[in-house]
């Protein structure tokens, strides 16, 4: 397979260990190993502690524990462990269904912008892909009537990403819906990057039901690195019929085999006690999200952005007339501070901001974006 670099990742790579102020980061401010253990009851916390030093670190299930595929085939309405394939994040999983799912000269539409994997790996494969816009002029809002335009007697994948990166979009329950029955009507699947399910915006919108919940043409991947604060146990999973889980787990064996023994023992205790992390992860949203809101304000006369209706990230727009690579790059190199590109998901004089990221270090970030606006804004 031969496929275009990955021009976020080759972005992030340069900086995200240098900077000290990440506000770009896509996920919930990560947690410890013993923020995980101290959810356990105190009576259980030196056993579960004593389990996890003395286990063996040999190869694990490979399609993941069967503890865990229980526990995650729970958050499901109508799943069995047999329906959950356990990978290294949702990146495999994303990868795993493009090549068994699709072939040559197929016909898949996928989001645009969006985190590039979901129409790169398509096109390296050789589908035709058209690109579904959400587009600034619509306050960055999925429009499903565009969708039925570009969908064929010929589609073979519909791909969604909702909430959305980088522009924090929804599809409520009843546009979910009517894509999943759009792709039925052409026996077309619907595969759904979920990485933001159970992240929510205080008074945003609602959160659709995953869309593996709507009967078996729709495929879930969801993950442990952006709603639990886990990116560093590298877990990510999918919900979809034993066969298709079955058509993955084989191509699975050609990649990574399984996933790791301790971390999917995490992975069983961060699903447990998911509830405990939510609500954790809505007191940082909640005040990241009234610091943006305000600095924002305070900056109108460089900076708009659409809040995220769900989700942690959103784009700024900014009337500098400075590339936005070259403005993420002093923005790094300068002054110490993470703000993505907007180049990199094709919308020029943007940045990409994240709301997750531990509340002081956000406010601290966002001080010193203000002075580079500030100084360009004057020098240009």
């Amino acid at each position: 397979m031969k496929i275009e670099p990955f021009a976020l990742e080759r972005w992030m790579t340069t900086y995200e260990t240098e900077v000290e102020y990440d506000i770009a980061e896509s996920g919930i401010f990560p947690m410890t190993a013993r923020e995980l253990l101290a959810m356990e009851p105190p009576e259980e916390r030196d056993r579960l502690l004593d389990e996890l030093l003395d286990m063996r670190l040999g190869y694990s299930e490979a399609r993941g524990s069967l503890a865990l595929r229980t526990l995650l085939a729970e958050t499901y309405a109508d799943r069995t462990p047999e329906d959950i394939l356990v990978t290294t994040g949702a990146i495999e999983a994303n990868f795993l269904l493009f090549n068994v799912l699709l072939d040559a000269g197929d016909h898949v539409i996928a989001p645009y912008p969006a985190y590039q994997q979901l129409y790169s790996v398509p096109r390296a494969l050789g589908c035709d892909v058209d690109l579904w816009h959400i587009r600034p002029e619509t306050g960055f809002r999925y429009d499903v009537a565009e969708l039925e335009r570009l969908l064929r007697p010929e589609t073979r994948l519909i791909v969604i990403n909702s909430p959305h990166n980088p522009t924090g979009a929804m599809l409520s329950e009843e546009d979910l819906v009517r894509v999943y029955e759009l792709a039925r009507s052409v026996g077309a699947l619907v595969m759904s990057d979920e990485a933001y399910r159970w992240l929510t915006i205080p008074g945003g919108d609602p959160l659709p039901p995953p869309v593996a919940d709507l009967g078996p043409a729709g495929i879930s991947v969801g993950t442990l690195s952006k709603p639990f604060g886990l990116p560093g146990l590298r877990l990510g999973w999918i919900a979809a019929t034993e066969e298709i889980v079955a058509r993955c787990w084989g191509m699975r064996d050609y990649v990574t085999l399984s996933p790791g023994k301790l971390n999917d023992a995490l992975a069983c205790l961060a699903v447990k006690h998911r509830e405990t992390i939510f609500a954790r992860n809505a007191t940082i949203i909640a005040r990241n999200l009234a610091t943006a809101e305000a600095w924002v304000a305070d900056h109108a006369d460089i900076l708009s952005w659409t809040p995220p209706r769900a989700g942690l990230l959103a784009l700024l727009r900014y009337n500098l007339d400075i590339p936005s690579l070259e403005l993420a790059n002093k923005l790094a190199e300068e002054y110490s501070v993470m703000l993505a590109p907007g180049s990199a998901f094709g919308y020029e004089y943007h940045l990409r901001i994240g709301i997750g990221q531990d509340p002081s270090i956000f406010a601290a970030g966002l001080e010193r974006a203000g002075r580079c606006f500030r100084a360009l804004a004057e020098s240009l």
